[in-house]
């Protein structure tokens, strides 16, 4: 076993002691990432080219520190996002919503599809959305000054490798309870991972301690920004349109009755994540 491997299987242990669920992944991305090579390349490094910093970074993961504030680095689909201190980190449970939505622009009779993502935060969503339906357009909409920087470097990022995608997010500042009146009723679909969490619900360190207040709580049932998100959907949303809200495992059934048919919404839908559990919920607008 080569030093840098074994060093792995030391840390991974500590983080398993500090609580990290996924110890032994998070120790070797850590070292890939100090180290400049793909995890699966971990054992080609030879010992003299040891980084001890790698112990630094082990230290931050060990206290709770995301995993991608210490690389600076996430990914989201098929995209490499900066991240870090003042922006919600995507997760893969929203990958689950996005590809839907993906599905079901692609599949849209309309020469140059309209979307609004409503609190686009690092801009993950969007630029998705944009990279792989080339022909939409796609509106984000940041209302928080500390979040909107990052957002506004994925893109430049994301284009800079993917030239199809100059021009195809717009960013948009401000609150999205308010957000885009020029497009009323012509948007063909709405998307949102708004805040969710319930005021005083228990949730981990990476995400108490780390994860911007403004992206995380929502009221006292998790539901006020979801709210906001269905009476903006169908403000921006054309007759046929339709919209994607992720939200938290156990309020699928709250959520449904936000979309419901006394509201003016079709085909109310739960939908769940990657374990199985329901995590967003789409509508259509007659």
């Amino acid at each position: 076993m080569t030093l840098l491997l074994s060093e792995v299987a030391v840390a991974a242990a500590r983080l398993a002691e500090a609580g990290v669920a996924s110890p032994r992944a998070d120790a070797e991305l850590m070292a890939a990432h100090r180290h400049g090579v793909a995890r699966t390349e971990l054992h080609l490094v030879p010992d003299a080219d040891f980084d001890p910093r790698f112990w630094d970074d082990v230290a931050r993961r060990e206290a709770r520190e995301p995993l991608q504030h210490i690389t600076g680095l996430a990914y989201f689909r098929y995209l490499e996002l900066e991240v870090g201190p003042g922006v919600f980190v995507p997760r893969p449970e929203t990958e689950v919503m996005t590809g839907w939505a993906i599905d079901r622009v692609t599949e849209m009779d309309v020469a140059e599809p309209v979307v609004a993502d409503l609190g686009t935060g690092s801009g993950a969503i969007a630029l998705a959305i944009a990279q792989e339906v080339p022909r939409a357009r796609v509106h984000a909409v940041e209302g928080d000054p500390i979040a909107r920087p990052w957002t506004e470097r994925n893109i430049a990022r994301c284009a800079a490798a993917a030239p199809h995608l100059n021009g195809r997010v717009i960013l948009h500042a401000g609150d999205f309870g308010t957000a885009l009146p020029e497009l009323d009723g012509l948007v063909d679909l709405v998307i949102s991972n708004p805040p969710y969490i319930p005021v005083g619900a228990e949730v981990p360190p990476e995400v108490g301690e780390y994860e911007p207040t403004a992206a995380l709580w929502s009221g006292t049932d998790g539901l006020d920004a979801i709210r906001v998100v269905e009476r903006v959907a169908r403000r921006l949303l054309r007759p046929g349109g339709r919209v994607a809200v992720e939200h938290g495992a156990p309020q699928g059934a709250a959520v449904y009755w936000v979309f419901a048919e006394e509201l003016g919404w079709l085909q109310t839908r739960n939908h769940v994540d990657l374990v199985g559990l329901d995590r967003f919920v789409t509508a259509v607008k007659p």
